[in-house]
């Protein structure tokens, strides 16, 4: 007999595939990087593959057999009627991240783009300069072994990517803001966004990667960021998710650093109904410092799910992470930390806390910070706590004239200031403040 549960996600993996396949490789540029050969290989494996459920370790918490049920259509061109009137922006004055960037459906919209290129590149696959080229083939080519089946099926329909090339010992002065768009129409939409961020050697930039929904049918945004530090480079990265409650959202990080390197990310979860990050760091260098700052916002029945990953390698390498969740009604949030210290990772000093704020009996919260440590001279820490509004901080804050709801906030707002005062653009901070308050 067939098991229709095992067939149902077959099935719906085939069709992606199949509708990926048809995609138009890079506007006739693939060539240029062999893209081809790493989407035949990609779908090769998301075919052999298995669909995620809730057996599988690594997403035991995470239930993503809704998303089977509906039958998602992969736009093959960017067609979007999308203005910019319609995008709702992280800040009120736009000029506050005058460098743009816009994909729809995870393709390049250079109508809605503003970018001013004197010294670095930012723009799409198929109009990158002929000298960086090599380069981007080289990041691309990272994908030619899969181990995960989302990262291999963003692959498999790649046509499009966003990248940013910042080279040697230049300083990115402006925030880049690179903003995707998933655009339902008149059926259900899936997007695979793409990005490329190099920062070579000596070279400086901030990032604010946006994912935004217009439209309101459901959508599955299953997108990729690969971003390369070279030595001595530093990476400022916020990574927002603020989606409609009609999207699932699956995300996949992957960050090499190189020797003296500084990244830090600044990862923001306030929207989809089921959301999923993997944020992965490999440190392949001495002396390299990363800096991992997440927040999670989930209300209603929403469900929110972070993974990451610090790999160390190297002597002299450091890591702080600091992830807070705030949960209320019916909703879940999941944070699994993972740091390896290799044996080579000898005088690595690694600090690793989760605090969760639970606002009612019914939310819910799964974490669970881990260390794995091989080399036998370091200095590295991890903790989780759980909490609730205290009731005399409330009774406090109302006896001096505030009332119930106000109170409440002030004490969210700030729960959550220790991650939104570390973003470089204050405008976010403030954006995402008031979300929070409409949402409390």
């Amino acid at each position: 007999m067939i098991n229709t549960q095992v067939a149902t996600r077959e099935m719906f993996l085939a069709d992606l595939v199949n509708q990926c396949s048809k995609l138009e490789v890079a506007n006739g540029k693939g060539s240029a990087y062999g893209l081809q050969d790493l989407r035949d290989a990609a779908t090769e494996y998301v075919l052999a593959a298995s669909f995620p459920t809730v057996r599988d370790e690594e997403w035991r918490f995470t239930d993503l057999s809704p998303v089977l049920q509906v039958p998602f259509h992969v736009p093959q061109s960017y067609q979007s009627t999308v203005k910019l009137a319609d995008i709702v922006m992280p800040v009120k004055n736009r000029d506050d991240l005058p460098l743009r960037l816009v994909f729809v459906n995870g393709f390049y919209a250079p109508d809605l783009s503003t970018v001013n290129l004197p010294d670095f590149y930012a723009g799409n696959l198929s109009n990158v300069p002929e000298k960086y080229r090599s380069r981007i083939t080289d990041v691309l080519s990272k994908h030619k072994q899969q181990t995960e089946v989302f990262t291999a099926l963003n692959t498999a329909g790649l046509a499009d990517s966003a990248v940013v090339f910042v080279p040697a010992n230049v300083s990115v002065e402006r925030p880049i803001h690179l903003l995707f768009l998933t655009a339902t129409g008149a059926s259900a939409t899936m997007c695979q966004p793409h990005c490329s961020i190099i920062a070579e050697a000596g070279s400086k930039v901030t990032l604010i990667e946006d994912y935004s929904t217009i439209g309101n049918l459901p959508a599955f945004t299953n997108a990729v960021t690969d971003v390369f530090v070279g030595e001595n480079a530093t990476v400022n990265h916020v990574r927002l998710q603020r989606e409609t409650l009609n999207v699932v959202h699956i995300g996949k990080s992957a960050i090499e650093q190189s020797r003296n390197s500084s990244y830090t990310c600044h990862a923001i979860s306030l929207g989809g109904k089921i959301s999923r990050h993997n944020l992965e760091v490999f440190q392949r260098g001495e002396g390299t410092e990363t800096n991992l700052n997440g927040l999670t916002v989930a209300f209603g029945e929403q469900l929110a799910d972070t993974h990451s990953l610090i790999d160390f390698n190297h002597p002299h390498g450091t890591s702080k992470q600091l992830h807070k969740c705030i949960v209320g009604n019916k909703a879940r949030a999941v944070f699994n930390g993972k740091v390896f210290v290799r044996k080579a990772a000898q005088l690595t000093d690694a600090g690793q806390l989760s605090r969760n704020l639970l606002l009612s009996p019914r939310a819910r919260v799964d974490t669970k910070p881990q260390l794995e440590i091989v080399a036998d001279n370091v200095k590295c820490s991890h903790g989780a706590t759980v909490s609730q509004l205290e009731d005399d901080e409330l009774f406090y804050l109302q006896s001096r004239g505030l009332d119930l709801e106000r109170s409440r906030y002030l004490l969210i707002d700030a729960f959550a200031a220790e991650i939104l005062d570390k973003l470089p653009i204050v405008a976010v901070a403030k954006m995402l403040s008031t979300c929070m308050a409409i949402q409390a």
